[in-house]
């Protein structure tokens, strides 16, 4: 298998992860989205280690190594424009997520895809985190019963983020990058789609970063009943032990899953206990298992394309200041 990554502002590690553990791909080529991109401490860290070339626009790569698998994580605006230039030259690609930054951009990936035949999966990998694969394996098992509120928490560290996260056109906004995580928890573990949002945020404290949000606020009303909320924000301390403090709670008929600082703990009528947790599962090699068709992928097409656009209703919803509703 050929593998290109295109950009460097996203989350490539899994991929750099799986050359580490020794996966059987080659590393073909390395070539920036857009000639802005600070991409030299990429290069310099993995260049001679792996071999690839460097190119100097990534349709000449795609042009001239044709390869397998395309990993697209450029600046966020642009990563729908380069993915569908891969499908249409039937590259399978692994996107960071959101994979659009408008429902127009998202519209015309879908449509994209759908006339490509290729595999396409997006980079939302806490799915296959040890906690959360415990908590939804649960869930689907039926130990919590019939699934009626979850509760849902991202907080970063703000630090001092590269210029295009300034700017709402280069970056998409914090709930459509931050929140996605949440919010594509709430279909994989409710198994509803989303009927109504509403949403609020604000970039107040945001030292100097411009447009990008530090704290968001969404509830989603679900189909079939239900309902559930994501809250998100920036302004975890500096002197926090971890970089992220990522949290769900499930609410069912029969029992409660919640999963918090790595552990996953469920409450039912034989009370209180841990999850057993299983390995990590290195998300990109999971892809490449699919796109070698030995597997089905974690994270399917539908996932990302519905993920991505609860997550920019939510923030057309935050923007107006009113309940927005899907249109399916």
């Amino acid at each position: 298998m050929k593998v290109v990554v295109i950009g460097c502002s996203g989350h490539y590690y899994s991929f750099i992860e799986a050359l580490e553990s020794g996966l059987e791909a080659e590393f073909a080529g390395f070539a920036k989205g857009v000639d802005d991109e600070v991409c030299q401490g990429f290069i310099s860290a993995f260049k001679e280690k792996y071999g690839f070339r460097v190119y100097e626009n990534y349709l000449e790569m795609l042009d001239e190594v044709k390869p397998d698998i395309a990993i697209v994580n450029s600046h966020f605006n642009l990563n729908s424009r380069i993915t569908l230039d891969a499908f249409e030259r039937g590259v399978s690609c692994y996107t960071e997520k959101p994979v659009a930054t408008t429902l127009e951009d998202l519209q015309l990936l879908k449509k994209g895809y759908e006339r490509s035949g290729v595999h396409f999966s997006a980079m939302l990998e806490m799915r296959y985190t040890p906690a959360f694969r415990a908590a939804c394996q649960a869930i689907k098992s039926g130990k919590v019963g019939d699934v009626l509120m979850i509760t849902a928490q991202k907080s970063y560290k703000l630090g001092q983020r590269r210029e295009f996260f300034k700017k709402r056109e280069t970056f998409g906004g914090t709930i459509p990058w931050v929140g996605i995580h949440a919010i594509d928890w709430i279909r994989w573990l409710s198994g509803r789609e989303f009927k109504s949002v509403d949403a609020r945020h604000s970039t107040m404290f945001n030292n100097g970063h411009g447009d990008l949000e530090t704290a968001a606020i969404c509830f989603f009303e679900l189909e079939g009943g239900g309902f559930a909320s994501v809250n998100m924000d920036y302004l975890r301390p500096a002197s926090a032990k971890t970089h992220g403090d990522d949290r769900v709670r499930v609410v069912g008929s029969k029992g409660i899953v919640e999963v918090m600082h790595g552990k996953a703990v469920i409450i039912d009528q034989d009370g209180e206990r841990d999850l057993e947790l299983s390995e990590t599962v290195n998300p990109f090699v999971d892809f490449l298992h699919q796109v070698e068709s030995k597997g089905k992928c974690l994270v399917s097409a539908e996932d990302a394309f519905k993920a991505t656009e609860a997550g920019l209703y939510a923030r057309q919803s935050a923007d107006e200041g009113k309940r927005l509703y899907f249109s399916y």
